[in-house]
């Protein structure tokens, strides 16, 4: 029994460090509304391992799920694509939904090519990629657009294809790596059911629900940190006043 309880923590991201889901448990015990709960800022993963020879490679992308596009670095890992990029996108992506990748976000590559077509056009394509992005990513896509011939060989047409294909790359990750990597928790309490000046509940007096045990989620760079801290101030501010 206490005067205030603030649901400070309980979150499902990196069980290894604590994390219960308890706040969940006990808002629901005073009648709060809860929100489905997801992995968000986390790792994507393809269990067939394409990416493994790939790991350890970056390269800036801008990454499009559902609408919602970030440009920042994608990397390749053993387990599938992780980077900010593919973190950022984790929080609006959905299970089987495919997610598009242009390799070149600040570059028209097909006039690149064409550029380049002028002055290197005896260079094989495989080589002419590899001035554009990491040998290794290079190599996997000449072999995955079956790439042959020398740049001079090739049309516009062709280059086009090319072009279009690395600018609208589109993989489907068979998931994520759950909770387990995760550094926040999607959903949780519903923010309806709170104050927005003192994060008190509207039907329970004198409960309080701050930081990432509510459905308050923000981008990579320190925004989920402030949220804690800025809902965390509000209540023990309210608190205070209350005594």
């Amino acid at each position: 029994k206490c005067k205030s309880l603030v649901l400070a923590t309980g979150g499902k991201a990196i069980p290894k460090m604590g994390a219960t889901g308890l706040a969940y448990e006990i808002a629901m015990q005073f009648g709060l509304n809860v929100l489905e709960t997801r992995a968000g800022l986390v790792p994507f993963t393809f269990p067939d391992g394409r990416f493994k020879p790939l790991s350890g490679v970056a390269h800036p992308v801008r990454a499009t799920a559902n609408g919602t596009s970030f440009e920042e670095a994608l990397l390749f890992t053993h387990r599938g694509l992780s980077g900010p990029a593919m973190l950022q996108i984790s929080s609006y992506w959905r299970e089987s939904q495919a997610i598009a990748v242009n390799f070149f976000p600040e570059k028209d590559i097909f006039e690149a090519f064409k550029a380049r077509r002028k002055t290197d056009g005896r260079k094989q394509m495989a080589t002419i990629l590899g001035y554009e992005m990491p040998a290794k990513l290079a190599e996997h896509f000449a072999n995955e657009l079956d790439l042959k011939g020398n740049l001079a060989d090739q049309s516009d047409a062709s280059l086009r294809g090319i072009s279009d294909a690395l600018s609208n790359w589109r993989v489907t990750p068979a998931g994520t790596e759950g909770y387990r990597t995760a550094e926040v928790t999607l959903g949780g309490i519903d923010t309806d059911g709170l104050s927005s000046k003192t994060m008190e509940a509207k039907t329970a007096p004198g409960l309080y629900a701050i930081g990432e045990a509510v459905d308050v989620t923000g981008w990579l760079g320190g925004y989920n940190f402030q949220w804690a801290w800025s809902s965390g101030f509000a209540a023990g501010t309210a608190i205070r006043a209350k005594l």
